[in-house]
């Protein structure tokens, strides 16, 4: 929660409700987490964490969620920590790549990237 302005200022995620402007507990962010586990479970939606590759620290996060849009199979947002805002772009063409290759999807909605 150290990149909430960050975050909230990334593609995808600037007219968000997430994350809040005041932050989560650790118990609000449990059940994030758990929801998006149960998601994931349920291939209703993907959720990856981003970890630096040295050190296997939490950089950032990747969200796969079906579009509410007709327009789109998919919604792709991601963000990184406000310490590694260098990354931001590289990840998103990165997961732009991915998804390509990767996944089912023809149309993903990259929320602006």
């Amino acid at each position: 929660m150290s990149s909430i302005e960050h975050i909230r200022s990334t593609p995808g995620f600037r007219d968000s409700r997430w994350p809040p402007p005041s932050g989560m507990t650790l118990e609000e962010n449990l059940t994030d987490l758990r929801r998006h586990a149960d998601d994931f479970a349920r291939r209703a939606g993907f959720t990856f964490t981003v970890l630096d590759p040295n050190d296997n620290d939490v950089i950032g996060c990747v969200y796969l969620y079906p579009s509410r849009s007709e327009n789109w199979d998919i919604t792709v947002r991601s963000w990184v920590r406000a310490d590694r805002a260098s990354l931001d772009l590289p990840l998103a063409d990165a997961l732009a790549s991915w998804l390509t290759t990767d996944w089912p999807w023809q149309r993903g909605d990259r929320c602006g990237r």
